[in-house]
C-alpha cells in the first residue's frame, strides 16, 4: 500500500467509528479524526509520509464526506487544477521565489485543497491567508494545513464583507457561482449589479484585486461563460480600470461533469504605473492531461509567451 492510501484507511476507519457512534456526519468524521491527531490522542501513522501524500489522503476522505452530503458549497478543487494553478505561479513569480516568500490570498478557500496545492508545489516560499464562510470547511482547512506544516492565517468570515488582511503578493481562488444574497453589502462594489442581484464571482474578483498589492497577480478558476452573461459588461469595464488580462486559458472538457460546469483559468494582474500592459494576452486552451506531447507544446507555448511578454 501506498503512504496515502494507509493514510486514508486510518482516516476513513476512524471517521466511519465516529459517524456511527456519534450520530455525526462522515465528513464531521473527518474533522473529529484529524483533530484527534493533533491532539495526539492517536499514534499517528503520517510521521515519514511526504506533504503531498497527507493532503492527498485528507483530500481524499473530504471527497468521500462531500459526496455522502453533497450541499452545493462543499464542492473541492480537483489536483489537476490546483497543480495547473501552482505552475502559474512559479512562471509568474519565478523571479521573486528565488529571494523571498510570496505572500498569497485565497478568499474561498473551502476546505482549503487549491491553496495547499499550491503551498505543496513551491514549498517554503509561500506564507498565505485563506477566508472561508463555512465553519466546517474552515476547520478542515485549518487542521489540515497544521498537519503538513504550511504557514496559513485562516479567518472564519463572508470575504465580501469588511477584511482584515493586508494587501499580498497574489491571490488564488476557484470563484464561488451564483447570486450574492446580501444586497446591502454588494452596493459598496463598483461591480454591484444595476438591478436585481449582484454576481458573487464578479464581487470576488473586485475585493481580491482591493487586496492585492499593485503590480500583483490573481490567478481565478472561472465559469467558462464568465465573459457571455449580462453583467459582462460591466466586468470588462472594471477590469479595463484597474487590472491588465495577462492569460485567459481554457481548461480541458474532461476534467468537468458538464459543459454548464466547464472553467477556465483567468490571470490578471493589478495596474500599476511603473509597469505595462502585455504586449499580447494568452489565449490557450490545454489539451488533456493524459496526451504527454500535445502537454508539452502547450508548457512551451507558454513559455513562448514568457519571453516576449
Amino acid at each position: 500500500m501506498e503512504k496515502f492510501e494507509q493514510i486514508f484507511s486510518y482516516i476513513n476507519e476512524k471517521a466511519e467509528k465516529y459517524e456511527q457512534s456519534e450520530g455525526i456526519s462522515f465528513l464531521e468524521g473527518v474533522l473529529q479524526s484529524l483533530e484527534d491527531i493533533l491532539d495526539e490522542k492517536d499514534a499517528w501513522i503520517g510521521q515519514d509520509a511526504s506533504k503531498e501524500d497527507i493532503r492527498k489522503a485528507i483530500q481524499i476522505a473530504i471527497l468521500k464526506g462531500m459526496r455522502k452530503t453533497s450541499q452545493p458549497n462543499h464542492q473541492m478543487t480537483p489536483d489537476t487544477l490546483g497543480i495547473l494553478v501552482g505552475y502559474f505561479v512559479e512562471q509568474f513569480y519565478e523571479d521573486q521565489l528565488e529571494n523571498r516568500q510570496l505572500t498569497v490570498l485565497d478568499p474561498a478557500l473551502g476546505t482549503g485543497n487549491l491553496l495547499l496545492t499550491v503551498m505543496n508545489l513551491l514549498n517554503g516560499k509561500v506564507s498565505a491567508t485563506g477566508v472561508e464562510v463555512d465553519e466546517l470547511l474552515i476547520r478542515l482547512a485549518a487542521d489540515t494545513a497544521e498537519l503538513i506544516e504550511q504557514p496559513v492565517v485562516l479567518y472564519h468570515q463572508d470575504a465580501l464583507q469588511k477584511m482584515l488582511v493586508d494587501p499580498v503578493d497574489a491571490v488564488v481562488c476557484d470563484l464561488p457561482i451564483g447570486y450574492y444574497p446580501n444586497e446591502e453589502v454588494a452596493l459598496d462594489y463598483e461591480l454591484c449589479a444595476h438591478e436585481g442581484m449582484s454576481y458573487a464571482h464578479h464581487l470576488f474578483i473586485e475585493q481580491s484585486i482591493n487586496h492585492t498589492k499593485e503590480g500583483g497577480y490573481l490567478f481565478f478558476l472561472i465559469p467558462a461563460n464568465l465573459f457571455e452573461t449580462e453583467q459582462a459588461k460591466d466586468l470588462h469595464k472594471f477590469l479595463k480600470k484597474h487590472a491588465w488580462i495577462q492569460a485567459v486559458i481554457q481548461l480541458p472538457e474532461n476534467l468537468f461533469a458538464s459543459k454548464a460546469h466547464e472553467k477556465s483559468l483567468l490571470i490578471l494582474q493589478k495596474q500599476s504605473s511603473s509597469l505595462r500592459a502585455p504586449r499580447e494576452v494568452l489565449l490557450a486552451k490545454v489539451p488533456n492531461m493524459s496526451n504527454k506531447q500535445a502537454l508539452s507544446m502547450f508548457f512551451e507555448k507558454v513559455q513562448m509567451w514568457k519571453k516576449n511578454k
